[in-house]
């Protein structure tokens, strides 16, 4: 696909809790097109600490608003400063970047699971398996209560169950201690979070036979391959995730 790099306006910026805001960006031209698994790279400016665009996953596309959403976790200073962006404000975006979540073939049931600001960039596949005829499940975990993202835009799209560790909203544990896990088999499984938590869904996914791909989020300073800084293991060699990625098979990871 064609990449761009693009100024584009802030609509507004939703704090969602203390740590976690979304970001929606519009642009004066009809934005190109994304795909679910995607991500862009955003230039940071204003912010002498921070030199390298930060890549950030895409979380939503509004076509009929031409709208883009950001889901960010404010953890370090590119990101902090992110989030004290103000309606009118300019971010600049490279865009789209990496390949995509593979659809399904009809009449498959599909799984999609998420952790933490991980949960991004299932929404928005969500809503193309919407489109497509799909009721998929969303099984979202977090901390605690406070730390689940978006559950009413994810209802939008399909079934939604959640855990957390403290017990304190869903099931309490750990998102493959659920219990949706136990019912009619999945026939495909996309998950993005932290890594021990999509270790352990590729291994549920593999001793259940399931295909399963997860969404990387090793550190992309470039997002074209050209700095190493996300290169990954993989059974067909040292791979950069920008480029060959975000998204792979489980079964070609070296976990």
């Amino acid at each position: 696909m064609k990449k761009y790099v693009l100024d584009l306006k802030v609509v507004s910026n939703e704090h969602i809790n203390e740590k976690y805001v979304l970001v929606k960006l519009t642009h004066d031209e009809t934005l190109p097109p994304m795909l679910p698994g995607q991500f862009v790279e955003v230039r940071v400016d204003d912010s002498p600490a921070t030199f390298l665009r930060r890549p950030i996953s895409i979380n939503f596309v509004d076509e009929e608003r031409n709208q883009l959403w950001l889901l960010v976790a404010a953890v370090g200073e590119g990101t902090r400063h992110i989030a004290q962006l103000k309606s009118g404000d300019t971010l600049n975006c490279m865009l789209p970047l990496g390949n995509a979540f593979t659809m399904p073939k009809p009449q498959k049931r599909v799984l999609l699971v998420g952790g933490g600001v991980g949960v991004a960039p299932l929404l928005y596949f969500g809503k193309k398996l919407k489109e497509q005829g799909f009721e998929p499940t969303f099984l979202l975990g977090a901390r605690s209560a406070g730390d689940l993202l978006m559950l009413d835009e994810f209802r939008k799209y399909g079934e939604v169950c959640t855990t957390t560790e403290d017990g304190s909203a869903g099931e309490r544990g750990f998102v493959t201690n659920h219990s949706v896990l136990n019912g009619q088999p999945f026939d495909q499984i996309s998950t993005c979070g932290p890594k021990p938590m999509m270790m352990a869904v590729a291994r549920y996914a593999k001793e259940k036979g399931i295909y399963c791909e997860a969404s990387l989020e090793n550190l992309m300073a470039c997002g074209l391959g050209a700095c190493l800084c996300c290169v990954e293991k993989t059974t067909d060699g040292n791979l950069c995730v920008c480029k060959e990625g975000p998204i792979f098979d489980v079964n070609r990871l070296l976990w």
